[in-house]
């Protein structure tokens, strides 16, 4: 058997898909840490003991993201946005334009019918377009990430933010605390704030359906249907969202 380890090393997030040719066995997910190195061994390790392998049974090993220089066992590297767009290929072929959330940059990708890249743009260093954003006002509110998205999705009067930075927008969330805005409004109107922030990358590296949205952020639904509503088109997203780069660092292996 030739399996093969696609490993992608985010700033919030470290996911590892083990492939056997282009099906895949099994995933693990875990947080970051402190140190990139100690992650991407174990982020390994368990998706690997999932299919009760070791890293002796890995033909090749590729890594991507932004800590994938250490993976110190990887047998090459790639960019995350070739990895998000060869993922994103394998499992919605009809994707033309992929959007990724992550914890610190989000980015709008273009692709064509072979899954190649035609375009991208990031977002600036701002948080307000990123999952961190999510995280600062789940931390004010009290809610734990998971929670946010279905609880939005409650609101009757969505609470309008006058700017798109976290720093001021975390402010701003305080005083409608104050002021007594419920949970759901105030989220509802966080997330309305991002996706105006992402659906200008979209617009910047051209929308052409079908749309894929992948990332923490794809886990959040009242994000997903905010960027529903600004971008005017249905959107997809993977079943488990977050391994997406990983997944086309271990197809491009093949």
């Amino acid at each position: 058997m030739r399996y093969v380890l696609g490993i992608d090393i985010g700033s919030g997030f470290s996911k590892a898909v083990v492939c056997e040719g282009g099906n895949v066995l099994t995933s693990a997910v875990i947080p970051s840490g402190g140190s990139y190195r100690e992650t991407a061994k174990k982020v390994a390790e368990a998706a690997l003991a999932n299919a009760r392998l070791s890293m002796a049974d890995v033909a090749f090993t590729r890594a991507t993201g932004y800590g994938s220089g250490a993976v110190d066992f990887a047998d090459d590297t790639a960019t995350d946005i070739a990895c998000h767009a060869a993922g994103v290929h394998h499992l919605f072929p009809l994707a033309r334009t992929v959007v990724d959330i992550g914890a610190q940059f989000s980015k709008a990708i273009r692709v064509d019918g072979a899954g190649r890249i035609t375009g991208f743009v990031m977002n600036e260093k701002c948080a307000g377009g990123s999952g961190r954003f999510l995280q600062v006002i789940s931390r004010i509110l009290h809610m734990d990430m998971e929670q946010i998205g279905e609880v939005s999705l409650g609101s009757k009067s969505p609470v309008e933010f006058t700017t798109g930075c976290a720093v001021f927008a975390e402010s701003e969330a305080v005083s409608r605390i104050a002021e007594g805005a419920s949970r759901a409004d105030i989220l509802a109107g966080i997330h309305k704030a991002m996706a105006s922030k992402i659906a200008n990358l979209v617009t910047r590296v051209g929308l052409v359906p079908d749309c894929v949205v992948t990332g923490g952020g794809a886990r959040d639904i009242g994000l997903v249907r905010a960027l529903e509503a600004e971008m005017g088109h249905e959107i997809f997203t993977p079943t488990e969202p977050q391994i997406t780069a990983a997944l086309g660092a271990a197809l491009m292996t093949r």
